[in-house]
């Protein structure tokens, strides 16, 4: 039960209060409360309340009056907006113009009210506003004001400042504050020069205004203390806002600013800002408040100024509870919280009455801050609202409050139960009502008394829900009984009963008597206890009940007696209860019944004053006694004189009389009667009526116009009368009244009089008062109303206009009652005509009007003003005000010009004075600058409402001239001002022409063009963007894009990595520094067929015969064919038993099977079977082995029979060539002619045996003999025949065969020689040499057995040779001659790097010399430069390149070949450093580091790196404060930005940022600082004077510094011994070995002169210089090879790490001769080749065996470290008439750089050829200019600079006119691939552009054509002559000069043989000869080695003399050598005869 009781009590706690239910009100805009608006465009305001359902919305003036609709005035739409007319200064009305209105919204929920709003119109005034001059020293700030008229400086802001017509943009020095005011910092003397003026715009009409024009007077510094220039006052302001408090001062020195607050500095708050304007706070607080004080301070003194601040936090209102829906009699709080500044009022209003305390509410609070109502009523419902008020500012909120009936209802009781005596119950009653009920409970109508027996409580909860508990703990039978809960309030009670019995034995508790009333209804219960019982019965006269309708039993015995009756139901009555069968209890109880009295209805006739009145109350039934009593009104009736009255009361009946009725009896009568039952009363009103009669009567009265007005007409009567207004218009008599339209202007007031609120002329007329209440006649009274007509300005211009120079009238009517004066007034100047002559005014007279004229003779451009005329009467004054506009031809507009684009321009310009006409049109003209306006171009009738225009159809890059005018009504306006502006760029307007698209390969395509026409490129043409795509099925159709560099008028541009035989479209498009042109129409082609990827599948081979085999496969995948497939082949080839290949075979078809026909019998053999396209075979497949059957065997190869001795021959043979099969034995033939035997002897012979001797043979007698092999087959073919005789002495005979023997190296080879002869020969073996046979002797490597058998151990390629056995007898000698051929791995493949991507290297090769034995395959290793991790990779024999893909990006990688045979692998090739694509990040330097940098953070743009081709892997940072030593670092991810957070404020900070990817790391470093605490920025850090320390912390820290300079230059000096040292030693050794190679091999020596010192090294990667072949005039080229590559010497190779010297070639250029034909490479003539056609004869140049790859092209200098270098040149000759002539030739060296860490970080990868850095191009042009290469076409096809430059590249040849005249150093080394051409022919003979000196020495016609370098060199000076000879310095050689002053200065060319001594190395035709001056004859070109001394030169030259040219090697020079020449070298190079040269240079 306590369960149950528990569970109730949650339910009801979860019982809400309801909700006042869907009908709301709400603000739209409860925040507005003030608005002002223009008078000339009036304002709508919609109202602010609103509600749901929709409500009543209606407006009121703050004084509560309703609003009135004023026609064309004022206006109330039925959407509750209220709307104000635009008006005319005479009609303004400040009761409607000026006033505070509210708007109310009104529903179901109640009436809510907005805060008043300030309604305010503002008229259209004159105003000026002026700026006053002001003066400043220089340096200081500078003040202006612009001061506006008090009057509007409420509506007129400031909008801008100009200067000298030009709006000042704020920054730099010029700063515009918040208030207005213009600042100017630091002034300066140039300030002076100009006028300052602001420009201000209304808020409300937007008219704006322009100041005067100020000036500045600038004057010197001058001491002085400081002068405040501008200041702040105290002010209030709301939190949130920001606040700008000005300080400026002047003085000199500048004074300093410091701020305080309430006398304290400022606190250190970033929202605080000091700037040059002062101090600006923003989202301000109010802990904000205080007093601010600014102090200036210099040295000559200080000045202060302070002001109090006002932060006040806005009102913000909640009003609580909300919504509140109780009962009536409740007790409600109301709780009104305000938050915000204090010194607020708080107003209280009940449905927008304000609320007056009374006995139901108090208002309480220290603020009035809470409301209680007590025992609220219904009326009391509605909308609660509080508001909160504050300076103007007024805040709210409301509550609506629903107030129900709250009598109590019961909603939660018990029932009826049985329970044991001892057993513990609980009943529970809840209630509901407003108020809250309370509960008491009875128990058989017995009060329930808590006592120990019963426990009871009660309590109320949240909702108003009242719970009451009994609780019986230990129930007796007596605590049975019916239980009883009553709820009880003010507004009424509710019960609720039920029986609870307690078992026992059953009896009836006593009862008492009941009185009951007659027609109500009783209850009697009989009060049974105990239980069980069977039944209870009532019984009444011994009769059982009920025994009528109205007589009901209940179950629990309760007795209800409904409309009691007093003779039927009184009595007693006996309750009967049946406790056992036949067994009752009986208990009686009396019913007394009571009448009520009855009154007999009556009623009061009507009366009227003075009659009498009699009215009788009887009662007509009832119990006696009864009391009757009169009321009226309510109050009880005292009778007597004073009320007039009188009562006679009887005993039932009652009777009012009144002698004399007046007024004062008008009222409610009630009769009440009363008895002991009963009270009941009788109510009817009395009536006195009176007919109506005036109290005031209407009079003639006068109103005034527009004021309010009252027509007085009161009168009374009973029933109050009605009174009705009517009106007759006109003055006369009145025709007919109609009754005034009542509204909210016009209105009856409560006394009856008419009230006019807002009197119109139209109201004028006869006016009637009539009044009428049903008794007697009606009354009325007519009176005239007279309107009175203030003077009022009815007609005038609002604005008129006048031609300047012309007369002009302004005419003003006025109207009202006279008389009326008229005064005019130009501004705030009263006109006075007769003082100043160009003003009269005349005044006419028409009717009640009064017209005003004032003439203006003439009218002039200050005119253009307001003008106003005032008409004043008795009863008012108006206004008219009259702009007056004197119009003119505009002034020229201001001109400026805005933005410069290609082909148009943005002009914006400011019309300061449009004549005061409208602006009509603008027109701009402009022409090229060049021209005369007489060819200009206009743009004409531009709108007016444009101050900007955009000049289109410009042309790109061009200079105009522009001037512009502008157009009114009145005329054209002189010129602007002339404007020289220059167009930019424009993306080009047309496409490339002649786009052609040539497939190269089955990935690519090349793509030529031709630049756009040249009137279309609109600038100079940057590059291109070629756009390709795939145009094939799946194709996406998007268009890949790649960009080159132009060079030139036509392009080139190979697509590569595209698909195989694919078709591609190819558009092209041009850019240039604008953006990119139009896109040429889209070609197609498509890329050559390849090779199919797959081999054939399913490939399989059987062996049909022996010499037969069938091949069958199937086709391959389509999708890896690449092209149509043309058909198969197979290839196969035969593997022979010693290892080696047969010849390689194939067969073509197209069939998917072929029949191998002619196969070697019993052979081996390898097949492989491809498919093939147009393009070429495709992948092989795997090798597939098969071996053909055996067959018959061939005959013996061959066979010898010698005779042994007289009876015996010894025969030998060789096997078969083709043996066929197994051979397993050997069948000899041996028959004797003329003998008669049929058949031959056969002797057999074990397959091993090669001999066999045959005896028993005839001495003398001839014998044939024969041999053949036999296999499984059969026995095959015989051999020759042989005769052979035995004979006793026998001369020697070899019975060995000669022939060919090929073996492996480094194996044991026996060469057989088994000889025969009697006497026994002597055996003798010999190896051929060139010209003579060497015996070979035996030692560790070689034996001669005592057979005869040649045994070489290991041997070598050298052993290869013609062996010949010789033996001998004293009869006869035999000789065998054996070839050996010793196999030996392969040599070095040549490895080149074909192309880079980011992610492969493509390599090619040229196999080397297979060694003897065919290549079997290659292995290619490569590995990543820094690592020697090396892998493997397997390559077909086959293949001639391959592409190492899935490598890392911008990463050097190492690579090296090596080729296979059957002896095994070859020499591997030299390893070639490659890299791919992609670069280290790089910071862009147009991005900004620091995006963002305040107090503690910092903002880094990381979005400023540039990946460099590789993606960014890491990002680190690291940053410090400068001047400490601890780095904080920060790992970032690569993103946008990153922020530096913790920083300190005001300190300078450190910064590095390192970037890193696959390719390497990138660095950017920075210093940045963090701004003050108020944002202020810090200055840069300064060094520090102490006065004391200085020397202190100089020592402090320069001490470290110098020691750790010490040390670093001590261990220098130590290294740079040692090395020295080291240096010195290993030249010496090299140069003695050197030198023995010059003597031994007769060269020619040469030393050089010592050159500058060294510069910058720019490496460059020449894999393969290519000297191209000029075809002239139809000679065939010559040569298959065109690449001159230079190589080193063989044995110099073997002697030096190839990877650890410099290598040189040096590039050879045409001489200044006359020959002509092609040029020929002769460094590329191998030994046996012709140089003309490559045929085979023998040569002097030593065959190449390696490239070279990397490349240092330097100009040695003294301190340049050295190492030892080759330099192989590479000659260019020409074809002369005769043959080859040699021509003289400069040399340009390229060397391999020693220095591998600096030669990889320089050489950073191949790139496509249009990827070249400009800066390096350039200084390749000094190079090739200071060379004079300018007719040697030297086009870099690929260059770059390492990663950490930025340059851009560029390509190019160096045409003459591309030559630089000016140095350009590049950033960084860089790599550079360039081929080289000879000079034209036709180049020749242009003197002053020669490519290299003739070698004579020059007279002075000749020296004039010398290029300048010639000139300068003392060789071609004469003795003794110092000025130059010639006249005049071509502008070409001008240019040249220049920079031979600078850092290039020439060295001494190498020299050659004199002539003399040259005719030795001619070739041994006629033409050729020496190049000296005597004989005309060209010099061989020599290769030189320049040598320290002068010694060693001379004899070097002299072994030279006598040395064979064709026996020559080549040797290079050593770079020592040409660091340590002396510079004596020179003087001894001048005295010799010849002057060949040869210049080393270093580009810089």
């Amino acid at each position: 039960m306590w369960l149950v009781t528990l569970l109730l009590l949650y339910s009801l706690q979860e019982v809400h209060s309801e909700d006042v239910g869907s009908t709301r009100l709400y603000f739209v805009n409860a925040s507005l409360q003030r608005v002002t608006y223009s008078s000339s465009v009036g304002v709508s305001l919609p109202c602010p309340a609103g509600g749901t359902p929709s409500a009543i919305l209606r407006w009121y003036l703050a004084t509560g009056d309703d609003i009135y609709d004023v026609p064309h005035i004022r206006h109330v739409h039925a959407n509750g907006t209220l709307q104000l007319y635009p008006f005319s200064p005479s009609a303004y009305n400040s009761y409607i113009h000026d006033n505070d209105y509210f708007c109310t919204a009104e529903n179901q929920a109640g009436k809510i009210r907005s805060p008043n709003i300030r309604i305010k119109a503002v008229f259209r005034e004159p105003y000026t506003v002026r700026v006053a001059d002001q003066r400043s020293m220089r340096g200081n700030v500078a003040v202006f004001k612009c001061l506006i008229p008090a009057a509007v400086q409420e509506y007129v802001s400031v909008v801008s400042w100009e200067r000298d017509t030009v709006s000042i943009v704020p920054g730099n020095r010029f700063s515009l504050t918040s208030f207005g005011a213009l600042y100017i910092s630091d002034v300066q003397k140039e300030d002076a020069l100009s006028t300052y003026r602001c420009i201000t715009k209304h808020k409300y009409s937007g008219e704006t205004r322009q100041s005067n024009g100020a000036r500045l007077s600038v004057m010197d510094p001058n001491e002085s203390s400081p002068t405040i220039l501008d200041s702040f006052q105290a002010g209030e302001v709301y939190a949130g806002q920001s606040i700008e408090l000005p300080c400026i001062a002047g003085g000199y020195p500048s004074p300093t600013v410091r701020w305080l607050k309430d006398g304290r500095p400022l606190p250190s708050d970033a929202r605080w800002t000091r700037r040059l304007t002062g101090l600006t706070i923003s989202d301000l607080r109010q802990e904000d408040s205080g007093s601010y004080a600014c102090e200036v301070t210099n040295s000559f003194g200080s000045k202060e100024v302070s002001g109090q601040l006002h932060v006040i936090d806005p009102l913000r209102v909640t009003l609580s509870p909300k919504n509140l829906k109780t009962g009536i009699s409740s007790t409600l709080f109301f709780t009104c919280t305000v938050e915000g500044s204090p010194e607020y009022t708080i107003t209280w209003y009940s449905n927008t009455e304000p609320i007056v305390p009374d006995q139901h509410i108090s208002i309480q609070g220290q603020h009035n801050d809470t409301l209680q109502i007590t025992a609220a009523q219904k009326f009391h419902s509605g909308a609660y609202q509080c508001f909160a008020s504050r300076k103007g500012h007024t805040a709210q909120d409301f509550s609506i409050i629903l107030l129900e009936d709250g009598t109590p209802r019961i909603v939660s009781s018990f029932s009826e139960r049985v329970v044991n005596p001892g057993e513990p119950f609980s009943l529970m009653c809840a209630a509901k009502g407003a108020p809250p009920p309370s509960i008491t409970w009875t128990l058989d109508d017995e009060p329930v008394v808590r006592d120990s027996t019963y426990k009871t409580s009660q309590y109320t909860l949240s909702d108003g829900l009242t719970v009451s508990h009994v609780n019986v703990s230990s129930p007796l039978i007596r605590d049975g009984g019916v239980y009883r809960c009553v709820a009880r309030n003010s507004a009424g009670s509710a019960e609720y009963q039920a029986r609870i019995n307690v078992r026992g034995p059953p009896r009836i508790r006593p009862m008492r008597d009941i009185t009951a009333v007659a027609g109500r209804n009783t209850y009697i219960t009989c009060r049974v206890i105990g239980y069980p019982y069977y039944s209870i019965k009532w019984l009444k006269d011994g009769m059982q009940l009920p025994d009528n309708h109205r007589q009901v039993v209940f179950e629990n015995g309760t007795l209800r007696l409904t409309d009691v009756q007093k003779g039927a139901d009184e009595g007693t009555y006996l309750c009967s209860v049946l406790i056992q069968p036949q067994v009752s209890i009986n208990q009686t109880v009396h019913v007394t019944v009571k009448v009520p009295p009855l009154i007999q209805p009556f009623d009061i006739p009507s009366t009227s004053v003075g009659k009498l009145m009699y009215i009788a109350c009887v009662v007509s039934s009832g119990d006696m006694p009864i009391r009757i009593t009169w009321h009226k009104d309510g109050q009880l009736i005292v009778p007597g004189s004073a009320s007039g009255v009188a009562i006679e009361t009887k005993e039932f009946m009652s009777s009012l009389q009144i002698s004399k009725v007046t007024l004062k009896h008008n009222g409610n009568y009630t009769c009440i009667a009363s008895n002991a039952a009963a009270t009941v009363s009788w109510e009817r009103q009395l009536i006195v009526t009176v007919p109506p009669r005036f109290v005031v009567q209407p009079n003639n009265q006068d109103c005034i116009y527009g004021k309010a007005g009252v027509l007085n007409c009161s009168v009374e009567g009973y029933p109050p009368p009605k009174v009705m207004w009517k009106h007759a218009k006109g003055v006369g008599n009145p025709q007919q009244y109609h009754p005034v339209p009542l509204t909210g202007r016009i209105q009856i007031m409560s006394n009856g009089s008419l009230l006019i609120r807002h009197v119109l002329e139209d109201d004028r007329g006869y006016y009637l008062c009539q009044a009428s209440n049903g008794v007697g006649s009606d009354i009325s009274k007519s009176m005239i109303l007279t309107v009175k007509i203030p003077a009022m300005i009815t007609s005038h211009p609002n604005t008129t206009m006048a031609r300047k120079g012309q007369t002009k009238e302004l005419n003003c009517t006025a109207r009202g009652e006279q008389p009326i004066i008229i005064r005019w007034e130009r501004g705030d100047t009263v006109i006075d005509a007769e003082r100043n002559p160009r003003y009269s005014i005349t005044i006419n007279k028409k009717g009640d009007e009064v017209i005003s004229t004032l003439k203006l003779n003439p009218a002039e451009r200050g005119d253009s003003v307001f003008f106003s005329c005032h008409a004043i009467n008795s009863y008012g004054e108006g206004r008219g005000l009259i702009q007056l506009t004197v119009q003119e031809p505009p002034d020229p507009p201001e001109l400026e010009v805005r933005e410069v684009k290609d082909r148009s321009m943005n002009l914006r310009w400011i019309q300061r004075f449009d004549g005061n006409s409208i602006i009509t049109s603008y027109d701009i003209e402009y022409k090229n600058k060049s021209d005369s306006w007489d060819h200009m171009y206009t743009t004409r009738n531009i709108s007016p409402t444009n101050n900007q225009a955009n000049i289109v159809e410009l042309h790109p890059a061009c200079v105009y001239s522009i001037r512009m005018y502008s157009y009114n009504k009145i005329g054209r306006s002189l010129p602007s001002k002339e404007l020289t502006i220059s167009t930019e760029e424009a993306p080009p307007d047309g496409p490339p022409m002649d786009v052609i698209l040539q497939p190269m390969t089955s990935q690519s395509i090349r793509v030529t063009w031709r630049a756009p026409k040249k009137e279309l490129q609109n600038g100079v043409i940057r590059g291109y963007q070629i756009g390709y795509r795939e145009n094939g099925p799946g194709s996406n159709g998007q268009y890949s894009i790649v960009e080159m560099k132009a060079t030139g008028d036509s392009e080139v541009y190979t697509l590569d990595n595209l698909k195989k035989f694919a078709q591609y479209g190819v558009v092209v498009q041009a850019f240039n520094r604008a953006g990119t042109g139009p896109s040429s129409t889209e070609i197609n082609a498509t890329t050559l067929e390849d090779v199919p990827s797959e081999p054939p599948q399913n490939v399989r081979a059987i062996s049909v015969t022996s010499d037969e085999a069938v091949i069958t496969w199937a086709e391959p995948p389509r999708l890896t064919l690449h092209g149509v497939l043309k058909g198969y082949r197979v290839v196969f080839w035969s593997l022979f038993p010693d290892g080696e290949w047969g010849e390689m075979q194939n067969i073509t078809t197209t069939r998917e099977q072929v029949e191998l026909r002619g196969l070697e019998k019993f052979t081996n053999y390898s097949v492989q079977v491809l498919a093939y396209t147009q393009a070429g075979d495709g992948v092989r497949s795997n090798v597939l082995y098969i071996q053909t059957r055996e067959d018959l065997p061939g005959p013996p190869a061959g066979i010898k029979a010698v005779p042994s001795s007289p009876s015996s021959v010894v025969v030998s043979w060789l096997p078969p060539h083709k043996p066929n099969g197994v051979i397993r034995k050997y069948t000899i033939y041996c028959s004797s002619p003329g003998s008669g035997q049929p058949a031959p002897s056969e002797y057999e012979a074990n397959p091993e045996m090669l001999f066999y001797r045959i005896t028993h043979l005839s001495r003398g007698k001839q014998y044939h003999i024969w041999a053949a092999a036999v296999t499984t087959a059969g026995r095959g073919n015989i051999s020759s025949k042989v005769t052979v005789e035995p004979a006793g002495k026998v001369p020697a005979k070899i019975l060995s065969f000669g022939g060919t023997v090929t073996t492996p190296w480094m194996k044991e080879v026996r060469l057989p020689c088994s000889s025969v002869g009697e006497p026994a020969p002597t055996i003798k073996w010999t190896k051929d040499s060139e010209d003579s046979a060497i015996p070979v002797t035996a030692d560790s490597q070689r034996q001669i057995l005592s057979n005869g058998t040649l045994v070489l151990r290991s041997v070598k390629a050298e052993d290869s040779g013609y062996y010949t056995c010789t033996a001998t007898n004293t009869l006869g000698f035999d000789t065998i001659i054996v070839n050996l051929v010793v196999q030996v791995p392969p040599d070095q493949p040549r490895l080149t790097v074909s192309t880079t991507s980011t992610s492969s290297i493509t390599l090619a090769w040229i196999p080397g010399d297979n060694g003897g034995s065919s290549i079997r395959g290659f292995v290619l290793q490569y590995s990543v430069d820094n690592t020697e991790e090396w892998r493997d990779v397997f390559i077909s024999s086959s293949e001639r390149s391959f592409r190492l893909d899935n490598l890392r990006c911008g990463t050097w990688y190492k690579v090296k070949l090596a080729a296979k045979n059957s002896v095994g692998s070859g020499r591997i090739s030299e390893i070639i450093e490659a890299k791919t694509h992609g670069r280290e990040p790089v910071f862009n330097k147009d991005q900004p580091l620091l995006t963002h940098i305040n107090s503690t953070h910092a903002g880094l743009n990381l979005q400023g790196w540039t990946s460099g081709g590789c993606p960014i892997t890491d990002l680190m940072l690291d940053f410090r404060p400068k001047g400490t030593w601890a780095w904080q670092s920060l790992k970032a991810n690569s993103t946008t930005q990153l922020f530096l957070s913790e920083l300190r404020e005001a300190t300078w900070y450190e910064l590095k940022m390192k970037a890193c990817n696959s390719a390497g790391c990138g660095n950017q470093s920075s210093q940045f600082a963090t701004t003050d605490y108020d944002g202020s920025t810090i200055p840069p850090i300064k060094s520090a004077r102490g006065e004391g320390d200085d020397v202190k912390k100089l020592f402090s820290i320069g001490s470290p510094v110098i020691l750790v300079t010490l040390g670093v230059a001590l261990l220098f000096i130590i290294r740079k011994k040692r090395k020295e040292k080291r240096l010195k030693r290993l030249r010496g050794e090299r140069k003695k070995r050197e030198f023995s190679v010059i003597v031994k091999n007769n060269r020619s020596i040469d030393t050089p002169v010592k050159g500058p010192p060294q510069g910058p090294r720019l490496h460059i990667d020449i894999p393969r210089v290519q000297l191209l072949i000029e075809d002239k005039e139809g000679i065939k080229q010559i040569g298959e090879d065109k690449a001159a590559v230079p190589v080193t010497d063989t044995e110099f190779s073997q002697s030096v790490n190839p990877q650890n010297f410099c290598t040189g070639v040096s590039l050879h250029h045409q001489a200044l001769i006359q020959n002509s034909g092609p040029l020929i490479d002769m460094s590329d003539i191998r030994p046996g080749t012709n140089p003309v056609s490559r045929k085979s004869i023998k040569s002097a140049h030593s065959s190449r065996n390696r490239y070279s790859s990397q490349w240092t092209l330097s100009r040695p200098s003294q301190s340049q470290s050295t190492a030892s270098a080759r330099t192989l040149t590479s000659d260019w000759r020409t074809m002369g008439s005769h043959g080859i002539t040699a021509t003289e030739s400069d040399s340009y060296s390229a060397s391999l750089s020693q220095d591998t860490d600096k030669g990889r970080n320089s050489m950073v990868s191949t790139e496509s050829a249009s990827s070249t850095y400009e800066e390096l191009a350039r200084a390749y042009e000094h190079a090739k200019l200071e060379e004079h290469l300018q007719h040697a076409k030297f086009t870099i096809t690929e260059c770059f600079i390492s990663d950490s430059s930025s340059d851009q590249m560029t390509t190019g040849t160096n045409d003459p006119a591309d030559s630089m005249t000016s140095l350009s150093t590049p950033s960084e080394p860089g790599i550079c691939r360039f081929t080289a051409s000879p000079p034209k022919p036709q180049d020749y003979d242009r003197g002053k552009n020669v490519a290299v000196p003739i070698p004579h020495r020059a007279n002075k016609s000749e020296f004039c054509n010398l290029p300048l370098y010639m000139k300068t060199d003392p060789f071609f000076r004469k003795q003794g002559e110092l000025h130059d000879p010639c006249p005049a310095v071509p502008p070409r050689e001008a240019s040249i000069r220049s920079l031979t002053q600078r850092a290039y200065h020439t060295q001494g060319r190498h020299k050659t043989l004199d002539p003399a001594k040259q005719q030795a190395l001619t070739l041994g035709h006629s033409g050729l000869g020496s190049l000296g001056a005597s004989s005309g004859t060209a010099t061989l070109p020599q290769r030189t080695l320049t040598m320290p001394s002068s010694n060693t030169a001379a004899t070097a030259s002299t072994s030279s003399t006598s040395s064979n040219p064709t026996n020559s090697n080549k040797v290079g020079g050593s770079r020592d050598s040409l660091l340590e020449s002396s510079s004596s070298a020179l003087g001894r190079l001048q005295k010799q005869s010849v002057g060949a040269y040869s210049k080393s240079y270093t580009l810089v």
